[in-house]
């Protein structure tokens, strides 16, 4: 490719959180330009914020259906390729439905979709239309998530036995959303989020970690959500057993009243010669430990690494890499997808390595099982994906 490849976004106007994380983690590389957005549903607001980003009046629309419209009309050498949808989950499918339908790839915010109705949906269009889509589980993006994913893939760690993953945060302790802070609002609304809180919000990002590292997918669980804070309609915590394909069992767990927590994200996965370790409020160390030796400290940007870790590694060792480098290398490897499709020619391997329609559709089965089996007293529920 000589010239970047073109982002617009839905969403992410003004006082918005994740759409400048997406816009951050856009521009890191170099490859992507933002040229126009739909960043909010009142146009003059849309309007403001493109002015925000230096963009051009025109290419800042009121409608995401009026944005795939204007931007598809214009010549191949000016019109997006692909649109990033940083809105609340229950505009998640439609906007992405009508950038596939007028030719765009598309690049999401998780989960996917409202429910699994609409991402298996969605899963067809993408089929069709043979248009690419990408989703940001971001976490998937670390170096040391890689080195891990690779070590359990070679059967260093033999055959998995155990998976314990855990994502506590504390923000929503309290009613929140009734103080008119925006991102409590949505999350906590029915309407808006879908059937779950929680675990729609952050036990997906669980889930998808729990089965990129692994390889295993999950076959059944026994989930116990809870909405402990008074007059909230989702639940705000949520305790989860699981049964993967090929025996192992593992426990999830997500909250976001455990008071104190930040964000954090840990994974432990248990083999039947060695086990794993990796925290994202300490990213660039992966811990491997054994019976028979000393247990091993793995740090981001060493040679011992291997070549994905050192593929999704920026900078040397001992400068810390973070959250925003890991869901750039989500953003990359999906820019060097395009660019490739666009070329004509087949992507390198790592252009490959980033969570698509099919981690959305397992992401909402995840979901509508854990709510039904919460609501029959922690039955065992299948996955239906």
């Amino acid at each position: 490719m000589k010239r970047k490849i073109r982002m617009g976004m839905v969403g992410g106007g003004r006082g918005a959180f994740i759409g400048a994380v997406h816009r951050m983690a856009a521009a890191l590389d170099g490859r992507i330009e933002l040229v126009g957005g739909a960043f909010s549903s009142d146009p003059q607001r849309s309007r403001e914020s493109g002015a925000d980003f230096f963009l051009p009046a025109e290419r800042c629309y009121g409608t995401y259906a009026d944005m795939m419209k204007a931007e598809a009309a214009l010549p191949l050498g000016e019109r997006m390729d692909f649109v990033s949808i940083v809105i609340p989950n229950h505009i998640h499918f439609p906007a992405a439905k009508c950038a596939l339908e007028n030719g765009f790839h598309v690049m999401s915010d998780k989960p996917a979709t409202y429910n699994l109705s609409e991402a298996k949906e969605l899963g067809a269009l993408v089929a069709k239309t043979g248009l690419l889509y990408g989703l940001t589980h971001n976490y998937t993006g670390y170096p040391l998530v890689k080195e891990a994913r690779d070590l359990v893939r070679a059967g260093r760690l033999g055959k998995i036995r155990k998976v314990v993953v855990e994502y506590p945060q504390g923000w929503l302790s309290t009613r929140l959303e009734e103080s008119g802070q925006k991102q409590a609002a949505w999350r906590t609304d029915p309407a808006r989020s879908g059937a779950a809180g929680c675990i729609g919000d952050i036990g997906t990002h669980a889930e998808n970690l729990a089965e990129y590292i692994t390889g295993l997918r999950i076959k059944e669980l026994a989930a116990d959500l809870t909405a402990f804070v008074d007059g909230r309609l989702l639940d705000d915590d949520g305790n989860i057993l699981l049964r993967f394909e090929g025996g192992a069992k593992g426990v999830l767990h997500a909250s976001q009243i455990s008071v104190g927590e930040e964000n954090n994200l840990i994974i432990r996965v248990y083999g039947e010669l060695g086990g794993l370790e990796w925290r994202q409020q300490e990213p660039n160390t992966l811990i491997v430990k054994w019976n028979d030796r000393p247990t091993e400290i793995h740090r981001t940007g060493l040679s011992y690494l291997g070549a994905n870790a050192a593929a999704h590694t920026r900078i040397p060792a001992g400068h810390p890499e973070g959250y925003l480098e890991a869901f750039a290398n989500i953003y990359r490897s999906f820019a060097d997808h395009i660019a490739a499709v666009l070329d004509g020619r087949t992507p390198e391997p790592t252009a490959l390595d980033y969570p698509k329609i099919e981690d959305g559709i397992r992401g909402m089965a995840f979901v509508e099982a854990a709510v039904e089996s919460s609501q029959q007293n922690a039955r065992w529920t299948a996955l239906s994906a």
